[in-house]
């Protein structure tokens, strides 16, 4: 189980809520519980079905800044890693 915590404010919004809802629902092996009080959501995933990146993405489009809380587990970190470059 991979769980992440995200700060987002504003969300308290009902309308971001349903957005968020609306993004979230069709990624398969994600949790998610919304705590409108604290602007936070709790995320639960079976497996890495999406990066930082992609969720930063998700509340970007709805207008929201992000802010991950906590460690990041490393199965969400970017996937690509860098390659030393010979003259």
């Amino acid at each position: 189980m991979i769980e992440l915590e995200v700060y987002a404010r504003g969300l308290r919004d009902l309308n971001k809520i349903l957005e968020l809802d609306l993004q979230l629902e069709p990624i398969a092996g994600l949790h998610y519980k919304i705590d409108t009080n604290h602007d936070l959501v709790y995320f639960e995933f079976d497996r890495p079905a999406l990066s930082l990146r992609e969720i930063r993405a998700i509340f970007l489009k709805l207008g929201l800044e992000p802010l991950f809380i906590g460690a990041i587990p490393p199965e969400l970190r970017p996937r690509t890693k860098t390659e030393r470059l010979t003259a």
